[in-house]
């Protein structure tokens, strides 16, 4: 009972444990949600109409889009530039489809198998031309082709390991394409629906032809606005305010932007930097010339471009490498020399120079066996029953492969960064033997049994072993030129300071304007993704830390100067205040330049003013005229002239975008071309489509899309 009364007298103070101890476990649980949620915002790279899109969807795509090219262009790997072209590839094609399915849900649009199956019979499509689909003969897409593929890859995957990987390649290839050749086929009913809006009709298309083919002939009187020195000129704060707020739609943003200033530091070689590299390049020079196979005198250089031993075409070299090769004897050596444009030193060795085909179509067989003699042995009396007249699809199926027409282009080879002893036999053979000639080729592992069915395209090819490397600075250049700047960032850490100081330690000051997430780059330089992220979290007058970045030869500070929001640039800001200004300095000066031609009622009047005259020629209403005395396109003035009787002189001025003018019309004439009334509707037609182009925009804007690429990539 004792117990009891004391727990009865401290109840509210009990009841005020627990209550805190809930109110703990909620906040612990909320706090847990919304780290979770911020976790997961995180990886969102994106969303279009209020869907996300994760890191890893995206990746995806990109994974997608990169073996697609990777197996059209011939290509193993893709550099930087091609990775970020991609990524833009699939952002842009992402965001378009989903704006298109939008809309075409909306209409009840859809793609039918059926469709897609009429597309594949008619095979003009220029996607299915990117495919391995084609027939050579015809130049067409074969969808019979296809089929007998899509048949084989089943069979293959389940009864040939060896072949499995190179269908599976291809199979991924075609069902990407599948995908993309869908959406093309909506986003083209979407568009031809709406192309139906617009019409075109006979009236219009007569006042059309004579709107472009009748020319008239002036003589104008022309007084350019540059003739009035604009200090002359006052203009007020209310007349700024009034023409921004006429011109204000001009000045609406969709996508917040980021000003910044910054200083770029790019470490180059030091003279000692380059004698020393001068003196490596005199050794490789010997080592070279003396050597009759030059690959292990490249590999140890670590040069830019690889050495295959194989003649390839001049495409394959870097252009500067390229130009030299026609100019160059077989086993003559050029270099070393300077390429001030990718600041190298290069040296090239012409190994052979020769004509070969520069596409085959051959067929082959792959012999393996539980050892490589086995191996051998197998393709010994494989070859054997070839040559006694043996069917070459039979025999190849009964080593479950097909034994099917192939073809091989210097393309998909050439751009290889190294080729392994086998490879180099294998593709030798290919292009040094003769149409219908089989050959037993003996690798490491096992042989391959191949027969050269066509040759087309003869072509120069070089066989050049290159050393090219960058003239690069040590790494003591490096340190003390990070260490000084390192230096100067430290004694100048607020945005005021960097730019009073900077000239005085020998540095610029730059600006960049109008930066969005969507750049891969800030300012131009590579790697500066740390760069970005911090410039789109960072407040105005911030100063950013030193990156290193670029190829590891660039340091930055980054202050952000303004934020740009979404909506309307105000009239505070630098360009629109100075857009504004010329805006109305032109409207000033117009004003004066009217009121000057008061009265005026013929061209020699005009001249008595000060206007410069000069003849005019080929003015139609559908264009605007360039106009030489202001160096300006003037719409208004082809319009103004349309308008005006021939032999009659215009009294009222024409305000245009670099003058006043005044003119007589000379002469009127139609241009000799036959009126076709079909081609001419339909030519407005094409027209009033391409204005119509913008609906994706519109689209875009009501999409409310964000762009968070620059997190991640």
């Amino acid at each position: 009972m004792a117990v009891l009364g004391k727990i009865r007298s401290r109840g509210m103070i009990l009841i005020g444990i627990i209550g805190l101890g809930l109110l703990a476990f909620i906040a612990e649980e909320a706090f847990r949600s919304c780290e979770a949620t911020r976790n997961n915002e995180r990886q969102q790279i994106g969303e279009v109409y209020g869907k996300k899109i994760s890191v890893q969807e995206f990746q995806k795509m990109v994974d997608e889009y990169t073996d697609a090219i990777k197996m059209q262009q011939g290509q193993e790997n893709l550099n930087e530039e091609q990775l970020n072209q991609v990524k833009d590839m699939v952002w842009n094609s992402y965001v378009q489809s989903q704006l298109i399915e939008k809309e075409a849900e909306k209409l009840g649009l859809t793609v039918t198998d059926q469709e897609l199956q009429n597309i594949l019979a008619e095979g003009t499509n220029p996607m299915l031309l990117q495919t391995p689909f084609v027939n050579q003969q015809t130049g067409r897409f074969d969808a019979a082709a296809l089929k007998k593929f899509l048949a084989d890859y089943k069979a293959q995957k389940n009864t040939n390991p060896q072949m499995a990987e190179q269908y599976t390649t291809i199979y991924k290839f075609w069902t990407f394409m599948e995908k993309q050749l869908r959406t093309q086929l909506l986003a083209q009913k979407y568009q031809s629906l709406l192309a139906h809006c617009f019409l075109s009709n006979p009236v219009e298309a007569k006042m059309a032809f004579k709107e472009e083919n009748e020319e008239s002939q002036i003589q104008l009187a022309s007084l350019p606005y540059s003739s009035i020195d604009d200090s002359k000129i006052q203009v007020s704060e209310s007349e700024l305010k009034d023409k921004y707020n006429q011109l204000k739609p001009r000045f609406k943003q969709y996508v917040e932007t980021r000003d910044i200033k910054y200083i770029d530091i790019q470490v180059d070689a030091s003279a000692t930097d380059k004698a020393a590299l001068k003196k490596q390049f005199a050794d490789y020079t010997k080592d070279i010339a003396a050597a009759n196979d030059p690959t292990d005198v490249v590999r140890k250089s670590t040069s830019q471009v690889s050495y295959l031993g194989l003649p390839i075409t001049k495409e394959a070299y870097p252009s500067d490498i390229a130009a030299r090769l026609d100019s160059m004897s077989v086993g003559s050596v050029y270099g070393p020399v300077e390429n001030a444009q990718d600041n190298t030193l290069n040296i090239i060795k012409l190994v052979a120079k020769t004509q070969q085909p520069d596409s085959i179509q051959y067929r082959q067989i792959q012999v393996m066996g539980a050892t490589a003699d086995a191996a051998h042995k197998t393709a010994d009396s494989i070859y054997t029953a070839l040559n006694n007249g043996g069917d070459f699809e039979a025999i190849a199926k009964k080593y479950g492969q097909t034994g099917e027409k192939a073809w091989m282009t210097t393309r998909q080879y050439q751009n290889a960064p190294s080729m392994d002893k086998d490879t180099k036999a294998y593709i030798t053979s290919l292009n040094t033997m003769p149409v219908n000639e089989i050959k037993n080729i003996r690798l490491a592992q096992g042989n391959i049994i191949v027969q050269v069915l066509d040759r087309k395209g003869m072509i120069t090819k070089y066989d050049a072993a290159v050393i090219k490397k960058t003239v690069d600075f040590s790494k003591d250049t490096y340190r003390t030129a990070y260490n000084k700047f390192s230096a100067f960032v430290g004694a100048n850490q607020t945005a005021d300071a960097i730019i009073k100081n900077a000239a005085k330690s020998g540095y610029n000051v730059q600006e960049a304007k109008d930066i969005s997430t969507a750049q891969h780059y800030l300012v131009n330089i590579r790697s500066t993704r740390d760069a970005l992220k911090w410039l789109f979290e960072a407040k105005e007058g911030d100063v950013s830390p030193l990156y290193e970045c670029g190829d590891n030869n660039h340091l930055l500070v980054v202050i952000l100067n303004r934020i740009n929001p979404v909506g309307y640039r105000s009239l505070k800001d630098a360009q629109v205040k100075e857009m504004v200004k010329a805006e109305v300095l032109k409207d000033k000066k117009a004003e004066q330049l009217m009121a000057k031609l008061n009265g005026v009622n013929s061209i020699a009047g005009a001249k008595a003013k000060g206007a410069i005259v000069s003849p005019v020629n080929q003015i139609t209403f559908a264009s605007p005229v360039f106009i030489t005395a202001t160096g300006a396109s003037e719409p208004a003035l082809s319009g103004a002239v349309a308008a005006v009787a021939k032999g009659a002189f215009d009294k009222t001025p024409v305000k245009g975008n670099a003058g006043v003018y005044m003119f007589q019309v000379t002469g009127r004439t139609m241009r000799p071309v036959k009126y076709d009334a079909q081609a001419q509707e339909q030519k407005l037609r094409q027209r009033a489509m391409q204005y119509a182009g913008n609906f994706m925009n519109e689209l875009y804007l009501k999409a409310k899309v964000v762009d968070n690429r620059y997190l991640f990539f």
